[in-house]
C-alpha cells in the first residue's frame, strides 16, 4: 500500500536521524563526565562564551530541522497527489458507539450500518486500485477513524467534515477503530474496511440495498 510504503519510509529517516542525535548527546555527555573525572585538577575555563562553537552547534540543527521539514513535507505530496479520476466518496459518519458509511454515488443511496456489539460491525468496502476519497465526521462527539495496519488515521468532529483521500493496491480486508476515546463503549467501535475489485464493488454498489457486502 502506498500509504504504508510511504509512512514506513519517513518513520525510519526520522528514527535513524533522532538515533543520531541521541547517541551524539549520549557519547558527548559522557565523555565529558569520563574527562572532568579524569582529571579533577583542570581550571575552568575563564572564557563566558564560545560563539563560534556555538554558531557551529545551531548551524547543524538548522540542516537537520530544515531536512525534515523539506523532506516531511516531499513525502505529504507523494502521499496526497492529485487524482487522474474522480474519487469514489464515501460519507463516513460516527457516532457513540459505532460507524455508518454511505455511499452517495449509488444509484439508490446505499449506507452500511451496525451496533459494534459482538460481530455486528459495519463493513467499509472500496475498490482497489481507484482512489477513495472519505468525507469523516460525527453525529455526538469527537471520534477517530483509524486502520492501524493501513496507517490511515483522522478524527470526525461535529458539525465538521475532515476528508483523506486512499488508495488500496490490493484486495482484502483490514481491522479499523476509534482511536478517540469517546465514552463508554469506546473498546468496541471496531469497524472492517474490505477492498474488492473494481467489477465487484460496481455490482455491489448497484445491487441495491438487498445485496449485503460482498463476501
Amino acid at each position: 500500500m502506498k500509504q504504508r510504503h510511504i509512512f514506513g519510509e519517513v518513520f525510519a529517516l526520522e528514527s535513524i536521524v533522532a538515533g543520531v542525535v541521541f547517541v551524539t548527546v549520549l557519547a558527548v555527555l559522557g565523555y565529558a563526565l569520563i574527562r572532568r573525572r579524569a582529571a579533577r585538577q583542570v581550571t575552568p575555563s575563564r572564557r563566558a562564551e564560545r560563539p563560534r562553537l556555538e554558531a557551529y552547534y545551531v548551524g547543524v540543527l538548522s540542516v537537520f530541522a530544515v531536512f525534515l521539514v523539506v523532506w516531511t513535507a516531499w513525502q505529504n505530496h507523494r502521499e496526497h497527489q492529485v487524482a487522474a479520476r474522480p474519487p469514489v466518496r464515501v460519507d463516513v459518519s460516527g457516532f457513540q458507539w459505532c460507524w455508518t458509511f454511505a455511499y452517495p454515488q449509488a444509484a439508490e443511496r446505499r449506507s452500511v450500518s451496525g451496533t459494534c456489539r459482538g460481530d455486528d460491525l459495519p463493513t467499509l468496502v472500496v475498490p482497489t486500485g481507484r482512489p477513495v476519497q472519505l468525507r469523516l465526521t460525527s453525529r455526538d462527539v469527537i471520534h477517530s477513524l483509524w486502520v492501524p495496519e493501513l496507517r490511515y488515521k483522522m478524527d470526525a468532529f461535529p458539525d465538521h467534515v475532515n476528508t483523506f483521500t486512499l488508495t488500496l493496491d490490493r484486495a482484502g480486508r483490514w481491522m479499523g477503530k476509534c482511536a478517540e476515546f469517546c465514552g463508554q463503549r469506546h473498546y468496541t467501535m471496531h469497524f472492517w474496511i474490505k477492498a474488492v475489485s473494481p467489477e465487484e464493488y460496481d455490482r455491489w454498489l448497484q445491487g441495491g440495498s438487498g445485496q449485503g457486502v460482498p463476501a
